[in-house]
């Protein structure tokens, strides 16, 4: 086990205080900051740093010799490649409206761009990598997000609560189809429409939502959202997308498990993010980058319903979040109070990041022991023993990292 320094995001949408004061640094930061990216990622690996203080590249060690970083399972399965990266997320605004591929659309969509010569760091690439990208958030703070398509009827509903001259026609195609075709529909219209008549439909219905929320009406905080998005995005077709997606809040441990086609945006919020280590975005809005709207059809899941919510799966200490997902497992550790108990953190056989969000931890191997604070985090290596984990703080809490039950022959709690 090594301490890991792991290098900041400034993306626009994030905080120029969350991360910034989790880290122990100087607030508010100079510029926002959105993720803290603990992994093997080629476009920012962490860096491991020894007992004599020399930092090395995680991608760099795992080059050098992956079944003792990854495994032999983990190294064979996904091409000496950490198929996982955890991240900090600190949401202060809107995240694109994107959504992500399967494997096989991953896949074949790299192979297509790749014999048409499209660079890989070209605005227009979908598919940089041929892999799938799954992912799961995990609230640190109450976090706010569109998900998955609504129930139609609710949508139905919401559509009446908000109803406008403009808006009656597509609310309509909606009633004769509530299912999943007719989401497809609407949503196909709607993200294709061109600017003169969004431009002609988005005021009567921001009229509509300030209407509504001032009547405290029953769709209040999706109505919310359709004026914050409309301010943040004027003229932006994914603004009428929000008004068929689940809003969500998440409260504090809670999760949402985003498989591939899944449409989502995260809005604001705290949260612990482990997805599969993959660039693969297709866009539906709420951005300035690309969109490109017939790639994203071939991937969208027009299956709809509430999204999951899920607190975990409660294993002794650890709160488990399982997925189904091979390339990854997330895991959380919360000792509230006195409690001092120690627990120890199997998995030995496979990679494992420890990040601690909150208190402190003693991290213990044999005679070698690491102390993680909060935003710090360890990588333990596959061929490191099963670590112990000692709080040392009120209200300590930890994520643990690794790869899918199914991926490796180990068992990570």
């Amino acid at each position: 086990m090594e301490l890991l320094r792991n290098a900041v995001r400034p993306y626009a949408w994030g905080s120029r205080t969350t991360l910034a004061e989790l880290l122990g640094k100087p607030s508010p930061a100079p510029h926002p900051e959105a993720e803290l990216w603990m992994g093997a990622h080629p476009g920012d690996p962490s860096r491991v740093v020894d007992a004599s203080g020399v930092e090395r590249s995680l991608l760099a060690r795992i080059d050098a010799d992956p079944v003792a970083e990854l495994g032999g399972d983990t190294a064979a399965r996904w091409g000496n490649r950490l198929p996982f990266l955890l991240k900090i997320l600190a949401v202060e605004e809107p995240l694109s409206l994107q959504a992500h591929p399967s494997a096989a659309q991953a896949a074949e969509g790299h192979a297509r761009e790749e014999r048409a010569g499209i660079a890989r760091d070209a605005a227009t690439r979908n598919y940089p990598d041929p892999t799938a990208k799954p992912e799961l958030v995990c609230a640190l703070t109450e976090f706010h997000a569109l998900a998955g398509f609504r129930d139609p009827h609710r949508t139905l509903a919401l559509l009446e609560a908000v109803s406008t001259p403009g808006l009656s026609p597509y609310a309509e195609l909606l009633a004769n189809q509530p299912d999943s075709g007719g989401l497809r529909a609407l949503f196909t219209m709607w993200i294709t429409l061109p600017q003169t008549a969004l431009a002609a439909l988005l005021p009567d219905l921001f009229d509509a939502c300030v209407r509504h929320v001032k009547d405290h009406g029953e769709f209040t905080t999706e109505c919310r959202t359709v004026l914050e998005l409309g301010e943040s995005y004027p003229g932006d077709a994914g603004v009428l997308a929000a008004l068929l997606l689940n809003r969500l809040v998440l409260s504090p441990g809670e999760a949402i498990y985003l498989p591939a086609g899944n449409l989502h945006a995260y809005l604001r919020g705290t949260g612990v993010e482990i997805l599969a280590n993959s660039d693969n975005i297709l866009r539906g809005g709420l951005t300035p980058k690309h969109v490109d709207v017939p790639e994203l059809l071939r991937v969208l899941d027009f299956g709809c319903g509430d999204m999951p919510v899920t607190a975990g799966e409660r294993r002794g200490r650890w709160q488990v979040y399982r997925t189904g997902a091979p390339e990854f497992e997330l895991a959380r550790a919360q000792w509230d109070g006195a409690e001092r108990d120690e627990v120890v953190l199997g998995g030995a056989g496979a990679p494992r990041v420890v990040l601690c969000c909150a208190g402190s931890v003693l991290l213990r191997d044999g005679e070698r022991e690491l102390r993680l604070g909060p935003g710090r985090s360890a990588w333990a290596p596959a061929s490191d023993p099963d670590l112990v984990l000692v709080p040392e703080a009120a209200d300590t809490q930890v994520f643990v990292a690794t790869v899918g039950a199914d991926a490796a022959s180990h068992d990570a709690l």
